[in-house]
């Protein structure tokens, strides 16, 4: 069995900021953001939290050098505030665009994570909050955010863009149906507020936490939230099917693709397919654009 090739070296390292050499240069326009700012006050106040990831390369005159492959933001905070040295993520790989694509920015539920170190290591909210670049209130709202709420919904939502205002609407339902209304959300690529009220509109009085307190939803009648309810039922079943035997569906189509993307390199079939089948040729081509993008889209 051949071994699985990590992406990243087991542990952290300390490097001088000397030694970590940018891919690219911080315009001055993107300094006077505020999200820089709110960049640079954290990394004044609670320091770096998500590491820098670099790559070893030796330099001209044989000294080990680091490229930077993500967080130059954060470098630049560090040398504004006159730091030497920060913590560091070793990549076994130098292609900047696989970590990006592997590594998404952070979630709602990675900042709730962050916030709740930061208090148990001491920090008061005032200085998170100050560090953040947010209001106080904010800051234990944050703190708060996953109280109540499924471990099976945080997991699922840890590498997730989503609003934080959908939680308390999950909080009013029970486990099991906080579970079932987060895939459903998955399933539809939909993490607002909105869509987070009609799922919980949908959902029957005894899953709810307080299932006395009458649904409301403006605009919306007994009729509608019955058929929702029905509806809901059947998209859950049928995302629970498709869920099956979707990686096998995929693994067949990347297979396919790869055969079709073959024949295609070849000039005297792609040009045979060109001159007298353009059509077919136009669809083939889409179709395996296509199906490079669901591919890379399930892989985040």
């Amino acid at each position: 069995m051949t071994s699985i090739h990590l992406g990243f070296e087991t542990t952290t390292v300390t490097l001088p900021l000397e030694r970590i050499l940018p891919t690219r240069i911080v315009a001055k326009t993107v300094l006077k953001t505020s999200k820089y700012r709110s960049i640079l006050a954290s990394v004044r106040k609670v320091g770096v939290i998500e590491p820098l990831a670099v790559y070893p390369e030796k330099g001209s005159d044989g000294s080990p050098h680091y490229i930077l492959l993500d967080g130059h933001l954060r470098l630049h905070a560090l040398k504004e505030i006159g730091a030497t040295s920060t913590i560091c993520l070793v990549s076994t790989d130098d292609e900047g665009f696989t970590y990006n694509r592997r590594v998404a920015r952070m979630t709602a539920v990675q900042e709730h994570r962050m916030i709740l170190r930061a208090i148990q290591r001491g920090v008061p909210a005032e200085e998170i909050a100050e560090g953040m670049a947010m209001d106080v209130k904010r800051i234990q709202e944050r703190q708060h955010m996953l109280d109540r709420i499924a471990p099976e919904v945080a997991e699922m939502l840890k590498d997730r863009m989503v609003t934080p205002a959908i939680f308390p609407v999950l909080r009013k339902m029970k486990p099991m149906r906080q579970i079932e209304a987060t895939e459903m959300m998955i399933l539809a690529n939909r993490f607002t507020v909105s869509y987070a009220k009609v799922l919980l509109a949908a959902t029957r009085p005894e899953h709810l936490v307080d299932s006395d307190k009458p649904k409301r939803l403006e605009g919306v009648s007994a009729e509608d939230i019955a058929r929702m309810e029905r509806e809901m039922e059947r998209l859950n079943r049928d995302y629970r099917a498709v869920e099956g035997s979707l990686g096998d569906t995929m693994l067949a189509l990347v297979v396919t693709r790869g055969y079709v993307s073959k024949l295609f390199r070849n000039e005297a079939i792609s040009d045979f397919l060109d001159r007298h089948h353009p059509e077919l040729a136009f669809e083939m081509r889409s179709i395996i654009d296509a199906v490079g993008g669901d591919a890379r889209m399930l892989d985040r």
